[in-house]
């Protein structure tokens, strides 16, 4: 009896405390390594595991498939107070102070000793390119690759691939290591992550020149929240400036590609 009567003691302090902390709610995609999945494994959910614990909060997941108005539709419309990982120059929300900044990269096997650093490599001309589709649009590299008139030899991978697919992006990084391209361009955090996967070793090399029309290939990325929460932001900021290197440490688990 008394036993018992002192696990519902506990139990109840547990309630009370739980009713007193703090809610950081996350919008994430649940199906988007390395970034964030429904099972937590992604380097957004750690990052979004150390912001709750730094702040004492209790962390909560609004699950939303990060396509087409993504942010308009879960962080805007309240379905969330933060989202960790956009460009830190987003204007459309508030952003945070960068936490990292990544690049994107070539992608090449080591055996075929390539060493393809330019988008201006007159080699390319005659490879098999392969590179990501963001909904009906290439990623930004390949305005470049296109201004050559290097089109034809372009092979396009989609990045969202169908609703309940596992893990679309890696099919392009899958690709080079396979052979079936000569060279994949990539956003710096899909390549690092599923290159390791793969049974041959593979090459990362950052693009360059890091512009084209003054369109970026280099991005600085923060977290984000609705226009209007700075106390959230300034909370945020502090918690970012105080564990960088634990940021750093994660980011280098999951072998993210760092540029300074």
């Amino acid at each position: 009896m008394f036993f018992r009567s002192l696990s519902v003691f506990f139990f109840a302090i547990a309630s009370a405390l739980a009713a007193d902390q703090p809610l950081l709610r996350v919008c994430a995609d649940p199906n988007n390594l390395p970034f964030s999945n429904q099972q937590r494994q992604g380097f957004e959910n750690k990052l979004a595991e150390l912001f709750a614990a730094q702040l004492g909060a209790h962390l909560e997941y609004t699950w939303f498939a990060e396509r087409k108005s993504f942010l308009k539709n879960s962080l805007d419309a309240g379905q969330c107070d933060l989202v960790v990982g956009v460009p830190g120059s987003l204007t459309s929300v508030d952003t945070t102070k960068p936490y990292y900044r990544s690049t994107y990269v070539f992608v090449a096997r080591h055996d075929r000793n390539l060493g393809i650093t330019s988008l201006n490599d007159p080699r390319l001309t005659d490879m098999k390119i392969g590179i990501h589709v963001v909904g009906d649009d290439y990623a930004p590299p390949a305005a470049a690759l296109a201004r050559r008139g290097i089109t034809k030899n372009i092979t396009g991978f989609s990045l969202f691939g169908e609703y309940g697919e596992a893990n679309p992006p890696r099919k392009l990084i899958d690709a080079v290591a396979r052979g079936d391209i000569d060279i994949a361009i990539a956003w710096g955090p899909f390549a690092g992550y599923f290159a390791r996967e793969q049974s041959v070793p593979l090459d990362i090399t950052p693009v360059s020149p890091a512009m084209f029309l003054a369109v970026p290939f280099t991005y600085d990325i923060a977290a984000a929240v609705r226009k209007g929460n700075t106390a959230l932001k300034v909370q945020l900021d502090s918690v970012i400036a105080a564990n960088s290197a634990a940021i750093h440490e994660i980011l280098s688990d999951y072998a993210v590609p760092q540029v300074p």
